[in-house]
């Protein structure tokens, strides 16, 4: 065999065993993240008759700097397997969220209808 076809043999199982190596090392790390990422997310549990706000999925990205992200009070009427959650409005209309859309409310239900005054900018 030639001396230069063996060189050339040699470079490339170098190369699979470096590219092996380095995808091992990726899958490692990769893990480590999946760890790391898995404790620092809350667990959060949802019961019946939690208050709660919902995630505004309808707001653009440039629509109004001061919009709110969180809109209305929403009664939990059902927990669902699996993560869904069936909310109930003022209104007494139902419907099924997912429950990373929703966040408990934290504050007292007689505070909810306290009126809010709203300043606008040219008035100021």
């Amino acid at each position: 065999m030639d001396l230069n076809v063996e060189q050339r043999l040699n470079g490339l199982n170098e190369l699979d065993e470096f590219c092996l190596k380095a995808y091992e090392s990726s899958a490692i790390y990769k893990e480590k993240m999946k760890k790391y990422h898995d404790r620092k997310i809350e667990k959060r549990e949802f019961e019946v008759k939690d208050l709660v706000l919902l995630l505004n999925s309808s707001l653009r990205l440039f629509s109004g700097k001061l919009r709110y992200k969180w809109k209305g009070l929403f009664l939990i009427t059902k927990v669902f397997p699996h993560g869904a959650v069936e909310l109930e409005n003022k209104e007494g209309a139902k419907f099924t969220v997912n429950e990373q859309r929703i966040r408990i409310y934290l504050g007292h239900a007689e505070s909810v209808h306290e009126v809010v005054e709203a300043y606008h900018l040219d008035e100021v």
